[in-house]
């Protein structure tokens, strides 16, 4: 894996291509120590010609002051970019000059000022990065959970039990498919299908809403718990 020589021009096309394809940064959805290590091997900005390089580059820098923060571990430069190219960077021959480059610090100073027109392209820059950032559909983490739902004896009602615990309804939860599976005796259990957004519905809070049904219900367990991961933000419809 590689970018070839990042220093050269070469290298900056790889780059260009790579960003051009359906990323926006050099690993996941988000900036990490990836695009800060990446970031550190270009010897200077991109050419204005390598769009989609030089709009990375520049909301890259932009981080300057969180760089530490981003998540990630930094890795070798040959564990970033296509499958099929070298990482030549670190090998490529350096001249003097090239050699007073790596000094550089791409982030710049606190202490350097920047010209409002410098300002202007940068803002405007980054504005357009986002706004293509925007566009791509959120990962969103879902679960799909099998529920055990046990009644107190054989004489509960379990259409009226099965009504209640479908009652509840809350953001980021999908009611799916039921079943009644014997548990010893005429006593039956409520086996019943859910699926939820991670960061909105937990198991705690679903237990908590149908044990509060204390008449019809005895407990609650977690059957099966299953992740899933969906590039939507609809909540998508199961069959009953």
């Amino acid at each position: 894996m590689g970018f070839g020589n990042l220093k050269a021009t070469t290298g900056l096309k790889v780059l260009n291509e790579f960003l051009l394809a359906d990323k926006s940064y050099i690993e996941g959805y988000v900036p990490s120590q990836a695009d800060i290590a990446v970031f550190k091997a270009l010897s200077g900005t991109p050419p204005a010609e390598l769009f989609h390089a030089l709009h990375w580059y520049n909301y890259i820098k932009s981080y300057e002051k969180q760089k530490a923060s981003l998540p990630g571990v930094k890795k070798p430069m040959g564990k970033y970019g296509p499958v099929n190219i070298e990482d030549t960077t670190d090998s490529a021959p350096k001249d003097a000059k090239e050699d007073d480059d790596d000094d550089i610090d791409l982030f710049g100073s606190d202490d350097e000022e920047e010209s409002e027109e410098a300002k202007r392209i940068r803002d405007k820059l980054l504005a357009q990065y986002e706004s293509k950032n925007s566009k791509k559909p959120a990962l969103i983490a879902k679960s799909s959970i099998l529920l055990d739902v046990k009644p107190w004896d054989d004489e509960t009602d379990m259409a009226k039990l099965e009504e209640y615990v479908r009652s509840i309804q809350m953001d980021g939860l999908v009611w799916g498919s039921f079943k009644l599976v014997p548990v010893g005796y005429t006593i039956k259990k409520l086996q019943i299908q859910c699926v939820v957004e991670d960061d909105k519905v937990g198991t705690d809070v679903l237990e908590e809403k149908i044990t509060a049904f204390e008449d019809y219900v005895q407990s609650m367990h977690v059957a099966a718990f299953n992740k899933i991961q969906l590039h939507t933000q609809h909540s998508t419809s199961l069959g009953t």
